[in-house]
């Protein structure tokens, strides 16, 4: 019976030592993806409003249902793990936000360039900006459902408008 007990007794100390698994304690190193810095896809994004987001040759940032329009192919450019610029192949833009929220194109790629890219539950991805946060969240990239984009400080990881399809060019 005493046998037993500290055989308990030293089976729960080790499950409660630090770095023993299951524990809240287990802390993991951090792992390297430098293979993944600088790596470029070609895509249209597909908003699950159903709008393809693009660049028009003025600078202006949109969505239209025209998924032939050449103003629609993005290059995604990964600058580190999971933060990407998205520039329009045929206009040259970025897509960047300003720190009220609003989308719009610049020629270069500043902070204002960067995304955190995140693959959601559904499959689709989101875009939040790496530079501005409203009220200490992040603002993310939408369309709304005519296809105009939405404000950042109006976004939320969960709202439909900021979910984004990445579609090969064919």
């Amino acid at each position: 019976m005493r046998g037993r007990l500290w055989l308990g007794l030293a089976w729960l100390l080790l499950a409660r030592a630090p770095g023993a698994s299951g524990t809240q304690n287990n802390l993991r190193r951090p792992r390297s993806y430098p293979h993944l810095e600088g790596d470029v896809r070609w895509r249209r994004l597909f908003s699950s409003t159903h709008f393809f987001l693009l660049v028009d040759p003025s600078g202006r940032v949109q969505g239209t249902r025209w998924h032939h329009s050449p103003d629609s192919v993005f290059e995604i450019r990964s600058i580190r793990v999971g933060v990407v610029a998205l520039k329009a192949v045929h206009t040259g833009f970025y897509v960047a936000m300003n720190r009220r929220g609003r989308l719009y194109g610049s020629r270069v790629c500043t902070v204002h360039c960067r995304f955190r890219e995140h693959i959601e539950e559904n499959g689709y991805n989101t875009y939040a900006s790496v530079r501005w946060h409203h009220r200490g969240r992040p603002m993310f990239l939408a369309l709304d459902g005519r296809g105009a984009p939405r404000r950042g400080s109006r976004t939320q990881r969960h709202h439909l408008s900021t979910h984004f399809l990445p579609i090969l060019v064919s």
